[in-house]
């Protein structure tokens, strides 16, 4: 159970890592240039609130679950 674990953490932290790069590709980056109001707001809200709160997450949750945080051995 502690090897599924461990590939599971590593599959959380590229999860963040895709997160991230469509998160600023996709709806962060283009919503920031686009030059309407209502656009530049929402640009802003993904790239400087639900981006680090979300990729951040995941890569601690995965960082934790690869070094052995979540074992059943440790007490």
């Amino acid at each position: 159970m502690d090897s599924i674990k461990k590939i599971l953490g590593i599959v959380w932290i590229l999860l963040a890592l895709v997160v991230l790069y469509f998160g600023l590709t996709v709806m962060g980056i283009p919503k920031l240039t686009s030059g309407k109001q209502e656009d530049l707001v929402f640009g802003i809200i993904i790239v400087f609130i639900l981006l680090p709160i979300v990729c951040g997450g995941l890569g601690i949750f995965g960082y934790y679950a690869l070094s052995g945080e979540y074992s059943d051995e440790k007490i």
